[in-house]
């Protein structure tokens, strides 16, 4: 009887998944449309013409961001111009010589030799090496918060003390007291995969979310309290509750945003992660139309070298759970209550620098 009645189950579940699956993929962007890391319209004429050995463009780009002191902007193209110039540095180099004391080329300059010294298997000796370029950085344009993100990375990877990193935290919120990178730096020194604990690192990202205005990307500091804690192991029911509030921090961040908007697109990238480490299918559906086009390889890069299709699959297997808990005859679809954390063990303790933003 026992086998009978799962047999059953079995065939209700197949049926609800053949006849609801393809209707799912309304609002979704079709597979060969997502891109991975897409650049913004301001970014990617810059790439482009880095690409063509010529700097003026994201010599303009960076200028127009510190002169308007758009700190989340500015870090935003600095990590993606630095990430460029890792494998392309000829154009890098030429703005460097024809501006040496450039505060732009010099923050990017200091960016990228960050990336190469954690990247290094003497991490720890490299980024110390690379302190003065920072400090050059940071002199450039006293104004600028992102050097100070750059210092608590390096902090982070040189074993900096607790009250080392104090002081340099207050230097960065002394810039700019919401701003995002600053944060997220924060965050990772704080988790215990490095200096903290997942306590410690969870309370401060809930203090900074609530003390944070709404738009703000810092509401998202909780729902990556929530993918460290995620990756680490099992999760009590205490933890379960606060991941669970995270993502619902998280999720009305996101309905800020247009759909599609590249803005929040790492934000909703992680948070459709969390989602579906906690079977709540629906809504992590939701969250992929309005990511549209627009993968970003973090958080899929902590469980696959392959983060573009590692998030395609992810979103097929929504659309077939989601399928598979709707009635056959149509009817009120229903929300998964399983819970389920994905992709714990592959990933956990893998640290990189960088992950601030798409």
């Amino acid at each position: 009887m026992v086998r009978t009645m799962s047999l059953l189950r079995a065939l209700i579940r197949t049926a609800r998944m053949v006849r609801h699956t393809p209707r799912l993929a309304d609002g979704l962007a079709p597979d060969d449309a997502v891109l991975l890391d897409a650049p913004d319209g301001e970014l990617g004429p810059a790439l482009v013409a880095a690409a063509l050995g010529d700097h003026e463009p994201a010599a303009k780009l960076l200028a127009t961001t510190r002169g308007a002191a758009e700190w989340e902007n500015r870090d935003r193209y600095v990590t993606r111009l630095a990430a460029f110039a890792y494998s392309r540095p000829d154009w890098l180099a030429g703005w460097l010589a024809a501006s040496p004391r450039d505060p732009d080329a010099l923050l990017v300059k200091a960016e990228l030799e960050v990336r190469r010294a954690w990247e290094s298997p003497a991490s720890v000796e490299r980024l110390r090496e690379v302190g003065p370029l920072i400090h050059a950085a940071a002199e450039a344009d006293p104004r600028d918060p992102v050097p100070w993100r750059l210092a608590l990375d390096h902090a982070r990877g040189t074993h900096a003390t607790h009250t080392a990193f104090e002081a340099l935290w207050e230097q960065a919120v002394r810039r700019s007291s919401h701003h995002y990178g600053c944060h997220v730096a924060a965050l990772q020194y704080l988790s215990a995969v490095w200096h903290g604990s997942h306590r410690e690192c969870f309370d401060f990202a809930e203090r900074a979310a609530e003390d944070s205005l709404p738009g703000s990307l810092v509401q998202a500091l909780p729902v990556r309290a929530a993918l460290t804690l995620l990756l680490a192991g099992a999760v009590t029911a205490v933890q379960a509750d606060r991941i669970d509030a995270a993502a619902d921090r998280a999720a009305q961040l996101s309905a800020r945003y247009r759909g599609g908007d590249p803005w929040p697109a790492e934000v909703r990238n992680l948070l459709v992660y969390v989602l579906i480490a906690r079977g709540r299918w629906e809504e992590a559906l939701d969250q992929f139309r309005a990511i549209g086009p627009y993968a970003t390889s973090f958080p899929w890069d902590r469980v696959s070298d392959d983060p573009l299709g590692q998030f395609l699959e992810a979103r097929d297997g929504v659309r077939i759970e989601v399928a598979s808990a709707t009635p056959i005859r149509g009817g009120r679809r229903t929300r998964a209550t399983g819970r389920a954390v994905a992709g714990q063990g592959r990933a956990a303790g893998r640290a990189v620098p960088g992950d601030h933003y798409a």
